[in-house]
């Protein structure tokens, strides 16, 4: 097999001569345009023959005009003298132009060189551009603006992963501890054998809740997602009707108010937005509290409201729970039920399908979850309807 053609590679134009030379050209022409409309003028002035001028007369034919005197070589004196000026005044504009290039480009070269710097490691460096706000103090700003953006991401990609790997961890070390401890007997008993299989299959249901919030979240985030009709009431109402037992067991009051709130998204992600709100009003709540659900639509959209009694929330903290994995109380990283991805999940479903969501913190202790989604599309009627 023949050797690749290698690639030549071509050194880059300066900016700041090909600015240099347009300015010197610009400068030549519209110079050379001058002198040419000045001499045209002086030549026709000089061209002009005086009243008192005396015919030439050879051999009884007139042969015209004496010439002028001097004529000639003024014309040429100052054709010469115009040139010569132009020359120089060039060369002067061609050096004011390469300074006056140079110091226009220069937060050019500022973010060139530190665009260069900048790599994963070094997310925290900024081009941090002086001066009045022009064209290029703006780009500069905004570069600034999308390396903290990126700097951001990458920050919380790497805490998403080591979350993952300690929630992941958990499961799996009990799962070995159990069998470890157990193999270690010289002798066992069917009830050992059943306690650490009841053991196993906790963490191993923990460890696929996990997974599961995973896959939800990352098909959220990916924005490839089906657009059918579905109504929020009825995923409210599936909901309630899957998490009636874990809400008995805590003897909590559950009321509904469930309109009709027509959208259209994913089904899958909507029931699974819906039931995230109402598990997570569950998880985190006192035992005998409340929880109040309510539906409607409209023309504004279709909104999902989920309230529950609990532990007071400091406002400030609102923003972190639909961070992933990220709880108020510690003692909940422990929680068997909970992935810590619930929140996180249903904001990246709303994201997905264009819609808004909002907590806030009830004054006698819980939270208020309201999430806003566009309303279901109508389609255009048809004809003769």
């Amino acid at each position: 097999m023949a050797d690749p053609p290698l690639t030549e590679t071509v050194k880059p134009k300066s900016l700041r001569l090909r600015l240099t030379l347009t300015y010197a050209f610009v400068f030549l022409l519209t110079g050379a345009a001058l002198l040419a409309v000045n001499y045209g003028l002086m030549y026709n002035k000089l061209s002009t023959p005086p009243a008192a001028d005396k015919v030439v007369v050879k051999e009884g034919v007139a042969v015209g005009n004496a010439p002028a005197s001097g004529g000639d070589l003024v014309r040429l004196e100052a054709a010469r003298t115009s040139a010569i000026a132009l020359a120089i005044m060039t060369l002067l504009v061609v050096a004011a132009s390469w300074v006056l290039a140079g110091r226009m480009l220069r937060p050019v070269r500022t973010l060139t060189a530190t665009t260069r710097r900048i790599s994963q490691d070094r997310l925290h460096l900024r081009i941090a551009l002086a001066g009045p706000r022009n064209e290029l103090k703006e780009m500069a700003d905004t570069f600034d603006e999308m390396v903290a953006r990126l700097e951001a991401a990458f920050a919380s990609q790497r805490r998403f992963v080591g979350d993952v790997s300690h929630e992941l961890r958990t499961p799996l070390a009990i799962v070995r501890t159990s069998a470890e401890v157990l193999l270690s007997k010289p002798e066992t008993t069917t009830a050992q054998w059943r306690d650490m299989a009841g053991r196993v299959l906790i963490a191993t249901g923990r460890a696929e809740r996990l997974l599961d919030g995973l896959l939800a979240l990352a098909r959220s985030d990916s924005g490839a997602i089906v657009r059918e009709p579905h109504d929020l009431a009825v995923a409210a109402a599936a909901a309630l009707i899957a998490a009636d037992d874990e809400a008995e067991a805590a003897q909590l009051s559950v009321t509904s108010d469930l309109s009709p709130a027509p959208v259209t998204g994913d089904p899958v992600l909507l029931d699974r937005l819906v039931r995230n709100l109402v598990d997570n009003a569950i998880r985190h709540n006192h035992h005998g509290g409340w929880i109040e659900v309510a539906t409607s639509g409209g023309d504004d959209g279709a909104v999902v409201r989920v309230r529950n009694s609990g532990d007071t929330v400091p406002a400030a903290d609102v923003d972190r729970l639909f961070q992933p994995f990220q709880r108020l109380r510690p003692d909940r990283t422990a929680d068997g039920r909970s992935s810590g991805l619930g929140l996180a999940i249903v904001r990246s479903i709303v994201h997905a399908h264009r819609g808004t969501v909002a907590a806030q913190p009830l004054a006698g202790g819980g939270l208020q979850v309201v999430v806003t989604l566009p309303a279901r599309d109508t389609p255009p009627a048809a004809a003769g309807d």
